[in-house]
């Protein structure tokens, strides 16, 4: 059976156009918000990624620990997070959520329960940002006999050996770092040249959905359009901060963005 998350990919190519996947932090700035937020972008992006609010962030940038900080400050826990996902499939069963954390949280929630409470929330696919290849491998094939995507992360500098062994395990989707820095920041490359990196990994397997996070803004997209996928994030949580600063709606506010990123890469 098709995941929703092939499905996702397959109506955007339908379209001739990338799939447009959005990064929010869970409880950002509450919990109730949080699912507004989501719900209402989710009518405009095609995946929809929620992130586990954490305190000491590998590759999050400025934007995106503002979020997070705001989450945790309010009291968000891991079963927030879990229940901010089911409450958001109960309305749109037919749109992937995908959870993005750290395995530390994982293995201190206990990787059975969380894996279970996954299943349960309906959630679709996991990003685990600092579990790579191979020490994955064991926790990937977890996720698979529940029938959740384990989605990997490939960036410029990871060797061509690996990037086939990755790709070769992988699932439905890969996760295409464009570039070395924390999210958030401005394009340390051409597009053309992030795209002919990109076209590297893909001529391996046409078939995977490779996306690309990092440095997508209003600005760039249009010029990363060829590619399966774009993730954005940074863009997003620097809105919401915007908009709680100026006391405006942050719902609209984010949704106008993601209505605006959306219209480009049609």
């Amino acid at each position: 059976m098709s995941s929703l998350i092939n499905k996702a990919f397959s109506i955007a190519k339908s379209e001739n156009r990338p799939a447009l996947l959005t990064y929010t932090v869970a409880g950002d700035n509450t919990k109730k918000k949080s699912l507004e937020i989501l719900k209402s972008i989710s009518n405009y992006a095609d995946i929809c990624e929620l992130g586990f609010p954490h305190n000491t962030p590998i590759a999050d940038g400025g934007q995106i620990q503002t979020s997070a900080y705001r989450a945790i400050k309010n009291g968000i826990k891991i079963n927030d997070v879990f229940s901010i996902a089911k409450n958001f499939k109960k309305i749109q069963k037919n749109k992937p959520i995908i959870l993005m954390g750290y395995y530390n949280m994982i293995y201190q929630y206990n990787e059975k329960k969380f894996l279970e409470k996954c299943k349960k929330s309906k959630v679709d696919g996991l990003i685990v940002v600092d579990l790579p290849y191979p020490e994955n491998k064991n926790f990937a094939s977890k996720c698979k006999k529940r029938g959740i995507n384990f989605i990997q992360l490939v960036s410029p500098t990871t060797s061509q050996i690996r990037l086939k062994k990755i790709i070769k395990g992988s699932h439905d989707m890969i996760y295409y770092i464009s570039m070395l820095s924390t999210t958030g920041g401005k394009l340390k490359e051409s597009p053309k040249r992030i795209l002919e990196k990109y076209n590297k990994i893909k001529k391996l397997n046409k078939s995977k959905n490779v996306v690309i996070g990092f440095g997508i803004t209003e600005k760039t997209i249009q010029s990363l359009k060829k590619a399966d996928g774009l993730v954005v994030g940074s863009a997003i949580c620097k809105e919401i901060s915007k908009s709680i600063e100026k006391r405006q709606n942050a719902v609209t506010n984010v949704t106008n963005i993601v209505r605006r990123l959306k219209n480009k890469i049609l």
